[in-house]
């Protein structure tokens, strides 16, 4: 019974260990690759229906092909690119160098 018990703990502890590390290291990263993939795929997203909010891009006949892969993001892509933002709303959090 001892035994699991400092098996357990030591598990924790370098659960909590690897999760300090990764805050120090990796977080940034991962949060930057997913800034990076959103603005990508807002890019792709007014290239095959930007249309849809007025900005007629590319000619309809891939934006059909391309239709049935896009359907499920149209929503939230509309709510994303069409909500009212300030200038600095693009880095709101953001402490290079500090």
């Amino acid at each position: 019974m001892n035994e699991r018990a400092a098996n357990g703990r030591r598990a924790s502890v370098l659960a909590g260990l690897r999760e300090f590390l990764y805050g120090m290291t990796g977080h940034e990263f991962a949060r930057h690759a997913v800034a990076t993939r959103a603005s990508l795929e807002t890019l792709f997203m007014v290239t095959c229906v930007g249309d849809m909010i007025g900005l007629p891009v590319m000619p309809p006949y891939y934006s059909l092909r391309l239709l049935p892969f896009v359907v499920p993001e149209i929503a939230t892509w509309k709510r994303r690119v069409l909500r009212e933002r300030q200038f600095s709303d693009e880095h709101d959090f953001e402490l290079h160098g500090v």
